[in-house]
């Protein structure tokens, strides 16, 4: 159908930003959050005077998006007074999920002002931070988690893995300025994660871009792929983000109950040749495949969705010719599809690990 523009999404005096949908299974009910911002105030202006002037907003629809409720500004709900300790915050881009659990989670991440002189904050010291925004009544009243800590991140994603034991662990890939991504887990549903770590095979472009995470239960495991002699190849190493948890090293293994499947530009560069890339074992370290390269060119924000029991997947991703943000495109692709392009590269060894940059 037509494009139509969302004015319930909106605050008088404010700009709409960084929307980011969670869909709660058991009412069918979709809620669109987004922060409003007020006037042509910039990220970069509040982080620098140390005064927020975002606003955390949603509606909702109940009927897969015929019709809105009106905007409910959450700012004072979820935040409260520790909002004079963030230099300003946003939400996704990018969508929230439900867990196993019934809980709501949106991704977000926070400018926290550590410092301050007196009454008055020190702008010059505020770091980002990722954190979760969650309900656990199906969405009548939301709270914040923990700050994702020590380590700067920015926009995140998050899924739910099952290990070997049958618990669910939350995973969280998030952006970071260090030229690779942050990876980290949570054994309680996102209140707090413990210590993030880079992931080297994940690569950043200078400064950073979003990238897009969801988790799904292969309808066929792809049988391990051998090298040159035979041999099975490794299926990776124990992550060092699960050395303080007896748990999360129990749930780890060969292969997990869920895979986790990721989508992001995919040169140390700049914004181009936008990847997917295929983890078989979301508890362990190193188990990231190849990108199977599903845009060629200037490629930026992205954002992923799994439907399991059809084996389909759909990736919505800014792309272009000549910069990343001339249009939107949606690109549909299957189970089989992944499988068939990660076998081909593992049964590669030859193969160069980074794309050739257009």
């Amino acid at each position: 159908g037509p494009l139509l523009p969302l004015m319930e999404a909106t605050l008088p005096g404010h700009r709409t930003m960084n929307p980011c949908p969670v869909w709660e299974q058991k009412s069918g009910c979709v809620y669109l959050f987004f922060i409003c911002v007020r006037g042509h105030v910039t990220e970069r202006q509040q982080v620098v005077s140390g005064r927020n002037a975002a606003r955390l907003c949603f509606i909702c629809s109940r009927d897969a998006g015929c019709s809105w409720s009106e905007v409910r500004d959450l700012t004072e709900e979820v935040i409260g007074t520790e909002v004079k300790r963030w230099a300003t915050f946003a939400v996704g881009p990018g969508h929230g999920i439900q867990l196993q659990s019934g809980r709501l989670v949106i991704p977000a991440y926070a400018y926290y002002i550590p410092y301050w002189f007196f009454c008055f904050p020190l702008p010059c010291k505020a770091k980002p931070h990722s954190l979760m925004i969650y309900s656990d009544d199906l969405g009548a009243t939301w709270h914040h988690g923990s700050l994702l800590k020590p380590m700067a991140t920015v926009e995140c994603e998050v899924a739910e893995v099952t290990g070997r034991a049958g618990d669910p662990v939350l995973y969280c890939s998030a952006r970071t300025p260090n030229r690779c991504r942050a990876e980290a887990f949570s054994i309680n549903r996102g209140e707090c994660f413990q210590r993030p770590a880079l992931s080297p095979q994940l690569c950043e472009p200078p400064h950073g871009c979003q990238g897009s995470v969801v988790s799904f239960r292969p309808m066929e495991i792809l049988q391990g792929c051998q090298d040159p002699n035979g041999k099975d190849a490794p299926t990776g190493q124990q992550s060092p983000l699960l050395d303080s948890s007896p748990r999360l090293q129990q749930e780890a293994g060969p292969l997990s109950e869920s895979w986790l499947l990721y989508s992001h530009p995919t040169s140390k560069k700049r914004r181009v040749n936008l990847g997917i890339y295929l983890n078989q074992t979301p508890l362990g370290a190193a188990c990231w495949s190849r990108p199977w390269i599903l845009h060629c060119g200037p490629c930026g924000y992205s954002d992923l969705a799994a439907l399991e029991k059809e084996g389909l997947f759909g990736c919505l991703f800014e792309c272009g010719t000549k910069r990343e943000c001339e249009q939107i495109a949606f690109r549909l692709f299957t189970d089989r599809e992944i499988l068939s392009h990660m076998h081909e590269d593992c049964c590669s060894p030859g193969r160069s690990s980074e794309p050739t940059e257009s």
